[in-house]
């Protein structure tokens, strides 16, 4: 099975610059997608349809991204598998003569596909593994103590399950967010100033972690309304001389 991208880059003299635009996008795209655990030639696919917008047909993306039959029908499987595509509602005629035939769109919401993009590589890739690594980690402890190379392996094991726990429920945060609320994080983000969301990170890191779990839990308790009256009421200097807080330029709090 073709998985590669087989792209022709070479340019028709009479072909239209937004269409040059679209395919070069394509092969970029398809490089891209190589870091994100996306076949190439799934990405290209997916890169032109953003850029074009849909509904195409297969035949139409195959003259687009120069791949052959059987590898644009991969890569479109692939696609709706990832969940970066969807089937249009209606088929569509790309000749004159023929019926009419699936056409695809692209998933327009780039954080929407983000999402299922993670969801997916976590069924693929992690949830597979973690169980080998649990049992690896089984039979490490139910091995003697004093067997040479058994306490080591055992310290590494423990090390490396755990990290991939944690990991594996971090990334299914974002899986189980809406895409709207995902969007509106990185929104603030690019907002706070990198100095200060440093400055954040560091002092949440430092912080107790009992402290923080309880402070976690009182907060997923309140609703949105409560909470902006919290932050309120903590930005007023009352409060913050109550506290024996002080801000230094920027907002920093001072020791």
């Amino acid at each position: 099975m073709t998985r590669g991208l087989v792209l022709d880059t070479s340019v028709a003299p009479d072909l239209e610059r937004a269409e040059a635009i679209r395919r070069d996008f394509a092969h970029a795209w398809g490089r891209i997608g190589a870091a994100w655990g996306v076949a190439p030639s799934t990405a290209a696919v997916q890169g032109y349809l953003l850029l074009h917008g849909g509904p195409l047909t297969s035949s139409e993306l195959q003259t687009a991204l120069g791949l052959s039959h059987r590898a644009t029908r991969t890569a479109i499987a692939d696609c709706e598998a990832w969940g970066i595509v969807d089937r249009s509602p209606e088929p569509r005629r790309s000749g004159s003569r023929g019926p009419a035939g699936t056409a695809w769109t692209p998933v327009g919401d780039h954080w929407e596909w983000f999402r299922r993009v993670a969801a997916s590589r976590v069924e693929r890739e992690t949830d597979p593994v973690l169980p080998l690594l649990d049992a690896c980690l089984t039979d490490a402890r139910s091995a003697p103590r004093d067997e040479a190379g058994i306490p080591e392996l055992l310290g590494r094991l423990e090390s490396l399950v755990d990290f991939t726990h944690r990991f594996d429920r971090a990334v299914a945060v974002v899986v189980r967010m809406e895409s709207g609320d995902i969007a509106r994080l990185f929104d603030v983000m690019d907002r706070v100033p990198d100095d200060q969301l440093d400055t954040l990170l560091m002092t949440l890191a430092r912080m107790p972690a009992d402290d923080l779990v309880r402070s976690a839990s009182m907060l997923s308790g309140m609703t949105p309304t409560a909470l902006h009256r919290l932050i309120g009421l903590a930005s007023q200097p009352s409060m913050s001389k109550l506290v024996g807080l002080t801000l230094g330029r920027g907002g920093k709090p001072k020791d």
